[in-house]
């Protein structure tokens, strides 16, 4: 397959969806160029293709000739970009009503990547995620979660990190993201409601902290689902 696609006319325009993108690399045509793919197999991908400009955090990539998407429903909104960007946006809208989708997720929009619950232990830094994650919408700091773990802030952070991959503060940033996303989707509260909520205080601050994580407003991210 990766010889018949290199032999494909060089005006021709290739898309991947998902882990169809290694096909494109090993055939060659993603050398040089920016792309995604899943983000389970974004580090496989990008060790096995070390000249591709891997990014795992977005929904799809436009790249002129080559186009690649992360997930199977990131897949979709390439579609839809494609038919966007040769129909027009009303034949776009009305492909996306019929298959009852959101009619727009900008490409660089991040992956949508379920963050799992920690699970209920007795020990380690567990039971303090949980209790924090029960009280976004207060200020919550470092001293706090260590003297709720029982620990020094120093070895907090250093089982922390152990456990969880990142600093408290990171992962206390992106629980609030989480959640402030959460409520866009699915309720009608207001933007400094919402920013409120979820621990950010001011809706500059909620539109600053998610601009960062999903490269859009929270005003555009909500728009994105519904239709």
């Amino acid at each position: 397959m990766s010889e018949a696609l290199a032999r494909i006319r060089p005006e021709a325009r290739m898309v991947s969806i998902c882990l169809a993108s290694y096909v494109l690399a090993a055939a060659g045509l993603l050398e040089g160029l920016p792309a995604t793919t899943h983000w389970r197999h974004a580090e496989d991908f990008q060790r096995s293709f070390p000249a591709v400009r891997v990014n795992p955090e977005v929904l799809f990539i436009d790249a002129g000739r080559v186009l690649t998407s992360a997930g199977a429903a990131a897949g979709v909104d390439l579609c839809l970009h494609l038919i966007r960007r040769n129909h027009g946006s009303g034949i776009a809208n009305q492909v996306a009503r019929r298959c009852v989708i959101p009619p727009w997720r900008d490409g660089g929009q991040a992956q949508f990547i379920e963050r799992p619950v920690p699970e209920a232990t007795d020990t380690g830094t567990a039971p303090t995620r949980l209790w924090a994650l029960e009280r976004l919408d207060h200020p919550i700091q470092l001293t706090d979660l260590a003297a709720h773990a029982g620990m020094s802030r120093r070895t907090f952070t250093r089982r922390f990190r152990a456990e969880v991959g990142e600093s408290p503060g990171k992962w206390l940033t992106q629980q609030r993201i989480d959640l402030a996303r959460h409520l866009l989707e699915h309720s009608d509260l207001s933007i400094d409601r919402i920013a409120e909520r979820s621990g950010f205080g001011t809706a500059a601050s909620l539109r600053q902290h998610l601009r960062g994580a999903v490269a859009v407003s929270p005003n555009a991210y909500r728009k994105s689902f519904r239709s």
